[in-house]
């Protein structure tokens, strides 16, 4: 799965505070999680996060003339 830094993941399961969103911080064998409600950090292993993913949000990238 593509996932890179400061995407926006659609979680199927959401945080403790009620938000599905979390922000991608770091990603590797591990993801480094914010949600993007309370701001919480968290590390979750990739296989975890891979299989609980609903959507990727990612901002395009923005072609100058």
């Amino acid at each position: 799965m593509d996932v890179k830094i400061n995407d926006i993941l659609v979680m199927k399961k959401p945080h403790p505070c009620g938000a599905n969103e979390m922000l991608v911080l770091r990603s590797g064998m591990d993801f480094r999680l914010r949600c993007t409600s309370c701001g919480r950090e968290f590390l979750v292993p990739r296989k975890k996060i891979e299989k609980n993913i609903r959507k990727i949000k990612r901002e395009t990238e923005s072609q100058h003339i």
